[in-house]
């Protein structure tokens, strides 16, 4: 792995990150329906309004009858439209991560995790999984309990949508941040719901140094049980790319195989992610809107595609059309961060990353001091 590089380049991989998220999820937020929105859908709507291949944000319906009903959303997340970023839960828990971060530090425990919740994130803005474990929580349970008690969504995506800020924050050191996310994820998740938060964190974190998308992709499997369903099917995704099969019969191949777990299960939305990532190639455009393209939980999708891309190729990379709309505004539901300018919520988190590989770094000289210690004690008993 090559090094992170220097601060300037740190600081736009970092903002890379926040846009290309913010950007993807808003990308994917009007056809965020999985069991309407399907991938078929979703390139008939782009043909009929001559927006394939397909290199800026949703166009807007051609009329109110044309038989393709958005998400009531569109109105703020279409191109020519759009004014600082929609609210989203794909944002918010970046954002709440940062202010967890921020003030409990790296060694935050899960209860911490649940405590800002209750006191930053109001109920009805969550979702699913979250919503149980917030419902739990509110009656006093701890975790684990939160993640299992009357809880159906256990291996859904929340907990990877969750991820990214850990993976920022530990720029070229996937397994720190996958320990991190999975830390998070239990307050809510179960198997593979937190293996997708630690492979998530993981992918981010290996962005920043690896050479190509596959490399990182490569990095991020480490992480997780090898025997995972998750871990089963990225690796399908990889074999499938790698015999050169398009786009577009692989997805339906990997569609098939995983059949029957809803679209906003967590393994067909690593898989949708991973072919997105891999055919994307690297280039930020077509890296999120294949993504979005292959339906299921688009927004959520487009979201973590935009954030891997974006630290990959960094902020000064993607393409105007993405970042300009977004006039440097977040619009969040997390108490005290609505209105937000993005570059600052990057600036903050580009402190933290400093802080936490400047922790790391002590770390390990501390252990090679003890170390020799322990070889000169060794060398006198000698």
């Amino acid at each position: 792995m090559t090094p992170v590089g220097t601060e300037p380049e740190l600081a736009d991989r970092i903002l890379g990150g926040w846009l290309g998220r913010i950007a993807g999820n808003m990308l994917g937020k009007p056809v965020e329906q999985g069991d309407l929105w399907t991938r078929d859908r979703i390139d008939r709507y782009l043909r009929q309004a001559a927006a394939l291949p397909l290199t800026d944000y949703l166009p807007e319906p051609i009329s109110e009858d044309d038989g393709f009903e958005l998400r009531p959303e569109w109105r703020q997340c279409v191109r020519g439209r759009i004014h600082g970023s929609c609210r989203d839960d794909d944002v918010d828990y970046a954002i709440l991560g940062l202010d967890l971060l921020e003030t409990h530090g790296f060694g935050f425990s899960t209860e911490q995790v649940g405590d800002l919740w209750l006191l930053r994130l109001p109920y009805l803005q969550t979702f699913t999984a979250e919503r149980a474990a917030y419902r739990n929580l509110a009656n006093g349970l701890k975790p684990p309990l939160t993640a299992t008690y009357d809880n159906p969504y256990q291996e859904w995506i929340g907990a990877l949508i969750r991820a990214d800020i850990y993976g920022w924050t530990c720029p070229g050191a996937p397994r720190r941040a996958a320990s991190l996310a999975r830390r998070d994820a239990v307050l809510s998740h179960t198997g593979n719901g937190v293996y997708g938060a630690m492979w998530a964190a993981a992918l981010i974190a290996a962005a920043f140094t690896a050479s190509t998308i596959r490399e990182a992709v490569d990095e991020a499997l480490a992480v997780i049980p090898a025997s995972s369903r998750l871990a089963r099917t990225v690796r399908r995704v990889v074999s499938l790319h790698d015999t050169r099969m398009t786009w577009e019969d692989t997805l339906t191949t990997v569609a098939e195989e995983t059949a029957g777990l809803g679209w906003i299960h967590t393994i067909p939305n690593a898989a949708v992610l991973t072919a997105g990532l891999l055919y994307g190639d690297g280039d930020f455009t077509r890296s999120i809107t294949l993504t979005v393209r292959g339906g299921l939980d688009t927004d959520s999708n487009g979201a973590t595609a935009g954030s891997v891309a974006g630290v990959l190729t960094g902020a000064a990379a993607i393409p105007d059309q993405w970042t300009e709309p977004l006039e440097d505004t977040v619009r969040s539901a997390v108490f005290g961060f609505d209105g937000m300018r993005i570059s600052e919520l990057a600036e903050r988190t580009v402190r933290l990353a400093e802080a936490a590989t400047q922790a790391e770094a002590e770390g390990r000289s501390a252990e090679g001091r003890a170390a020799v210690r322990r070889g000169d004690a060794s060398l006198r008993g000698a």
